[in-house]
């Protein structure tokens, strides 16, 4: 299982890598009004004025806003492993003799980490 789940994340580390494409400029017309996040009544769901306002920057928000998401859903996969008493052999901090399984679930989780471990995160 721990194999399955490193294999896992190594593998879809690729979807967090910038991408190699040339940058091209958007314009304001390339927004069709079928494309998801359009709602029907009202079309693009803009209620700051960016896409009006800055229309070249609106693809990459969209991009930054997909990658955000990716992370939260890997952040909601490693809780329900943790909370599920899935841990890895060997030290959190060798220091500290803190062990993965000694690590509680939870807030106190976080709490335990030592605190070099949580300025590094």
């Amino acid at each position: 299982m721990k194999l399955a789940i490193l294999a896992l994340a190594a593998g879809s580390a690729a979807a967090f890598a910038p991408s190699n494409g040339q940058s091209s400029r958007t314009a304001l017309n390339m927004v069709n009004e079928l494309e998801i996040g359009a709602t029907a009544p009202l079309g693009v769901y803009d209620p700051l004025g960016w896409l009006s306002s800055d229309p070249e920057s609106f693809e990459r928000r969209r991009a930054v806003e997909r990658k955000h998401g990716r992370i939260a859903m890997a952040a909601v996969v490693g809780n329900i492993v943790h909370n599920n008493h899935i841990v890895f052999d060997g030290y959190l901090s060798p220091s500290n003799d803190l062990k993965f399984s000694d690590v509680p679930t939870g807030i106190d989780g976080y709490k335990a980490i030592p605190v070099a471990g949580g300025a590094q995160i």
